[in-house]
């Protein structure tokens, strides 16, 4: 057996470079494909149930995506409110503690008219009998 490709002569490799170049990619190549006949219609339509299919896992891939994207924005928003709530939530008890202390309670009643007593106080007993001893 002789190895084919040791016996080309130079007609053949002539006839090669004469031959037209492959045409261009920029013809649509989904054209091609259904016009050559590498599917039929008859083959194209009965895989437009599993297509349709597929564009509709994608639909939903899409707007699980955007779902979740839309859940992780309100968790931001909302701990954003937590920790502000918390920062007024911190800042009202401080101020509270302060007005409540002997001081400050001391100063708001007497702008009322009300002055701390200087008298220690007194202890109150009361007798059986229902009268009262100091």
């Amino acid at each position: 057996m002789k190895n084919k490709l040791r016996n080309i002569t130079e007609e053949e490799i002539d006839q090669v470079n004469d031959q037209e170049p492959l045409k261009e990619a920029s013809e649509n190549v989904f054209a091609q494909f259904f016009s050559k006949g590498g599917i039929t219609a008859e083959a194209a339509t009965g895989a437009l149930p599993f297509i349709l299919f597929l564009a509709l896992l994608g639909m939903l891939y899409i707007a699980n995506r955007n779902y979740a994207e839309k859940n992780i924005r309100d968790i931001e928003k909302i701990n954003k409110e937590v920790k502000e709530l918390s920062y007024d939530y911190k800042t009202t008890k401080a101020e509270l503690a302060y007005r409540s202390t002997l001081t400050q309670v001391a100063k708001q009643a007497d702008t009322l008219g009300i002055k701390e007593s200087l008298l220690p106080p007194e202890k109150i007993t009361v007798q059986e009998d229902g009268q009262h001893d100091h």
